[in-house]
């Protein structure tokens, strides 16, 4: 409680005023100049944002210590600070590059065969519900919606998850509703004794993200969940080459660097993530400015993809909803959130012996009251590391990642 006064009793009205109306304006017209590849449109306004963002950044530095970004990234997980993630990510550089290429080289050996579209929405959405029912959500207390980026709002007893569709790409509106459904979730499993409390909210947005995370890559990619699926694929789809159990799994386990993050595979992605983390660092402490993220980006995206985004802007730096509103600090809790959720996957293991086998059967309840009784229904009564330490008996520990990704794929 004395966090959360603390935190909204620091900045000025007139700061929070201001900083809203802004962020109001540049994610109204982010909407537009983002189909359109409008930069110049785009940073006009975000330069209003990130100014206001820097000066609530003094603010909170001056009062808790630390650098200006690190106020921001507090604000979204609590006791991080760039110096930690700076150690975390290291670590990944220095063997995710070697493990992508390898991953894309052994893929490359067996050709896939694409599914054939289109993919009618309506049949997108129907598999979508079934995929949340599956998964547990409750629909007395929530519902699926569409939008231009998929989110996870509302309160425990209404929360609404949105996701978009495309007739031709069965995988992106899918993935997109298992990923917020974990998030819904967590939320409608927080404690309800202590609603409209602080110890009732979500611990950080890194655990957040680990359990959004937890359902689309731990548990949506695994072959166990992907062979529970298909036949309700086959059911909305029809049979066809591509949904052989073998080419279905395989397809739902590509590895491709891409452009889009949020449709990016769980090896590539970290690489996404670390991306918008230094370039965001970077603007708030005041190193780059607004003009300088499109050439930044592409430098990084060359670096660690091999893709080039020069004047694709749309596809690179306008294409996330995040820093519109100021919410920088956050894109780290994406990272950190796949390091959790490969942590609790094995501890889940070693305490359901038969997981793998209940999953492949739809039976997950096993599954979802390990998850609640280790993290849901304490909502915020622990610190983070705290929380980690009491469902897996240690803090965070990114070998399990590592691990993961490299059992899964190689």
């Amino acid at each position: 409680m004395t966090r959360k006064y603390e935190q909204a009793a620091l900045l000025p009205e007139s700061l929070v005023e201001a900083k809203s109306l802004a962020g109001s304006r540049c994610e109204h017209a982010w909407r537009s100049q983002r189909p359109a590849n409008d930069w110049q449109g785009f940073a006009e306004n975000l330069r209003d944002v990130v100014k206001l963002s820097r000066e609530e950044a003094q603010i909170r530095a001056g009062a808790k210590g630390g650098s200006r970004y690190d106020a921001l990234l507090d604000i979204f997980e609590p006791d991080m600070t760039s110096a930690r993630l700076d150690v975390l990510f290291a670590d990944l550089k220095s063997w995710l590059p070697s493990l992508l290429e390898k991953v894309v080289e052994k893929q490359a050996q067996t050709p896939l065969i694409e599914p054939q579209g289109p993919f009618p929405i309506a049949d997108q959405r129907e598999l979508g519900l079934e995929a949340m029912r599956v998964l547990g959500f409750d629909f007395d207390g929530g519902r699926l919606d569409i939008s231009a980026h998929p989110f996870c709002g509302g309160v425990p007893q209404d929360v609404r998850i949105t996701t978009r569709y495309n007739e031709n790409d069965l995988l992106s509106a899918l993935f997109g509703v298992i990923h917020e459904t974990g998030h819904a979730r967590y939320e409608q499993n927080l404690p309800r004794n202590w609603l409209d409390q602080p110890i009732a909210l979500a611990r950080s947005t890194a655990i957040h993200e680990s359990q959004s995370l937890f359902f689309e890559m731990q548990l949506g990619r695994s072959d166990a969940f992907l062979q529970r699926l298909l036949p309700t694929v086959r059911q909305y789809f029809g049979e066809q080459p591509a949904f052989s159990r073998e080419n279905f799994i395989a397809w739902n386990q590509r590895v491709k660097p891409g452009f889009i993050r949020v449709d990016a595979d769980e090896v590539s992605y970290p690489a996404h993530v670390i991306l918008r983390y230094e370039i965001e660092r970077a603007l708030i402490d005041g190193d780059i400015e607004v003009e300088d993220i499109p050439a930044l980006w592409d430098e990084k995206m060359q670096h660690w993809l091999g893709l080039s985004t020069l004047g694709n802007y749309r596809d690179g730096c306008m294409q996330d909803i995040h820093w519109t509103d100021g919410g920088f600090g956050y894109f780290p809790s994406y990272t950190l959130g796949a390091m959790y959720a490969a942590q609790l996957m094995a501890s889940a293991r070693r305490a359901l012996p038969q997981l793998e086998s209940d999953i492949a059967n739809g039976n997950f309840s096993a599954l979802f009251d390990w998850l609640r009784q280790n993290i849901w229904q304490h909502g915020s009564r622990f610190t983070t590391s705290q929380l980690i330490q009491h469902a897996t008996g240690e803090d965070l520990n990114s070998d399990y990642f590592r691990q993961h990704l490299t059992s899964r794929y190689l």
